[in-house]
């Protein structure tokens, strides 16, 4: 039973749970402590002590943030002892953080920037100390340790969202830093290039490597066609830093947009997203109904973030991946190849870009075995969605004045299947209801798989197939929750067919590439607004896609043919991760051979 306390903040007096918070009690009075490292359900150090308030009765300030109240307490939020030393504690911060804001990709949404500014600190009195920047600017995660202000968010994120443990301290006293775990370089380390590092740190220290200039420079050459894609989740945000409401920021608009850049073809990545369900389905049905023959459970591989997950830590589940490649490389090979040929276009001179709300998929597109159309890489560049907020931004566009325009044909079309692959249990849903028609040739309710919707980071269910019986399947969402689903599955405690992993807490709706925000309600918002789309969707079903079926009727002739095993699917082994042990004596790895 829970046990109540009185206290006083700031004069007025309050009744609360005894194992609050100082900052929550303070915030359910309507009174607001300012912090900096501390993150709801994340981060509650108080590293920085910005959060610092005064107790009645006692010498020295206390962090809001992970002090709970006692009964009779009496608080002063921000009495002169109180901002005195917050203000100061800021100052000393600033003293080692490179200060360079215009030129940060932070610098209009820098929580550092915005408390400095509402302390109301205009002079640097303290010598500036600034960590060197060291950091291979090639790779797809960035960390500049002059901009990093030890909050240690990006440590409690590996370690209780992602499982990696990547970030840890380093040296001691005044030299303390963060840095990478086990003395590793970055390149070495098991990082899964998710980026949720990225949305929560509260500064510019890391970011994802800015592809922009590449992408205008493709789009600036006469020489070259380009071909841009938007993922299923990339709609539910690309407007928030541009003022634009959920309604506003439709995908029609986003390709106005995209035209008014220059960019020549506008396609929806949805489309090879119906496409994996097709194939993936069809390989589902191929391993249920020859169980001996494969390992058990069949897992979902849509996201590059899990993929290196699983390489590095699991390796032993590797066979039980899906061999479909994720709906952005089928993309780049059917652009590629097909779209090439039906548009009479050169594929040498064709460059593919796409837009993700993901910082894995810009390693994912570099891996070398991802060439299958025979055009160089199959996808050339990725976006996250904050580089297309900033692209519009610097081509000085205003989507909100701009009509909307419909997606290009044939790769423009797809179903609402497909538009909720950005949400946690997605792609589990879209592939039972394809996998149930492949079954019995008819379609379920669309809505029949709706208990593997929701934001719970481990969720299971069991569905009856006509014709092929009981199908146990699982969805799991942030890495650590993961890692607890594939413990139990090789302990033995859980049994199932086919299981979905997505890295992001929440899916893609939440994927490291996606705008930074402190609402926390972001994942379930953006998740909402691809059923809204589903259900309004003429197509609910990725088997009904009419430019699915045109390319196998006119390319691809069935799931699982010759062809679609060269251009949709994948060999997982065919690289390596950092460490990893190869057993092949040719593999095409991406990383270097000195890892084998």
């Amino acid at each position: 039973m829970v046990k109540q306390v009185n206290l006083t903040i700031n004069g007025k007096a309050t009744t609360v749970a005894d194992d609050m918070t100082i900052l929550a009690a303070a915030q359910a009075l309507g009174i607001k402590i300012p912090t900096l490292c501390f993150h709801w359900g994340i981060n509650d150090c108080g590293a920085c002590r910005v959060c610092c308030v005064e107790i009645e009765g006692s010498d020295q300030l206390v962090a809001a943030c992970n002090n709970v109240v006692a009964d009779g307490m009496v608080i002063l939020t921000n009495s002169a002892k109180a901002r005195a030393t917050r203000k100061l504690n800021v100052e000393l911060i600033l003293s080692e953080h490179d200060i360079q804001c215009a030129s940060c990709v932070r610098g209009g949404d820098c929580e550092l920037r915005a408390l400095a500014n509402n302390l109301n600190i205009i002079d640097q009195r303290f010598e500036q100390n600034i960590e060197p920047f060291e950091w291979d600017i090639d790779s797809p995660l960035i960390r500049d340790a002059g901009k990093c202000i030890k909050c240690m968010r990006c440590i409690k994120v590996c370690q209780d969202i992602t499982s990696a443990d990547i970030w840890g301290l380093k040296n001691r006293a005044t030299r303390t830093t963060i840095g990478v775990t086990d003395g590793l370089q970055f390149e070495d380390s098991k990082c899964t290039l998710c980026g949720q590092c990225i949305v929560r740190c509260p500064v510019g220290a890391l970011r994802e490597r800015d592809d922009t200039d590449k992408v205008m420079a493709f789009v600036d050459d006469p020489e070259l066609t380009t071909v841009i894609q938007i993922a299923p989740a990339t709609r539910t945000s690309w407007g928030e830093q541009l003022g634009l409401s959920y309604d506003d920021a439709s995908v029609q608009r986003l390709a106005a947009a995209l035209k008014r850049v220059g960019f020549d073809y506008i396609f929806d990545t949805d489309f090879t997203a119906d496409l994996t369900i097709v194939e993936e389905g069809s390989e589902f049905i191929e391993r249920f109904t020859h169980r001996d023959q494969y390992s058990w459970p069949m897992f979902t591989s849509c996201c590059p973030g899990w993929v290196r997950f699983v390489k590095a830590f699991y390796p032993e589940f590797i066979p039980n991946l899906s061999t479909a490649k994720s709906p952005q490389q089928m993309f780049g090979a059917v652009t590629k190849s097909f779209f090439a040929d039906h548009a009479g276009l050169d594929a040498d001179k064709l460059r593919c870009i796409s837009i993700m709300p993901c910082t894995a998929k810009k390693h994912e597109c570099d891996i070398a075995v991802f060439e299958d159309a025979g055009a160089g890489r199959d996808v050339d560049v990725v976006l996250t969605v904050r580089e297309l907020t900033r692209l519009l931004k610097s081509e000085f566009v205003d989507a909100a004045k701009l009509p909307e325009i419909e997606l290009d044909s044939p790769l423009g079309i797809g179903t609402g299947a497909a538009e909720i692959f950005g949400a946690t249990g997605g792609v589990m849903e879209a592939a039972l209801r394809s996998a149930y028609f492949l079954v019995t040739g008819e379609n379920p309710d669309p809505d029949a798989f709706a208990n593997v919707r929701g934001l719970d980071g481990w969720k299971e269910a069991t569905f009856e197939v006509p014709g092929a019986g009981e199908v146990r399947v699982a969805v799991a969402s942030g890495l650590a929750n993961t890692r607890k689903l594939l413990e139990a599955i090789k302990a033995g405690e859980v049994e199932y067919d086919f299981v979905e992993i997505m890295t992001c807490p929440g899916g893609c709706v939440n994927g490291g590439g996606q705008p930074y925000t402190d609402n926390l309600a972001a994942p379930y918002i953006r998740g909402q607004v691809l059923y809204g789309l589903d259900q309004r969707n003429e197509y609910r079903f990725s088997h009904e896609n009419p430019s699915v079926a045109l390319i196998y009727e006119e390319f691809l002739k069935t799931p699982l043919s010759e062809k679609s095993h060269h251009l949709l699917h994948t060999d997982h082994t065919a690289w390596c991760m950092p460490g990893e042990v190869c057993d092949c004596d040719d593999c095409d790895c991406a990383e270097e051979k000195s890892t084998h």
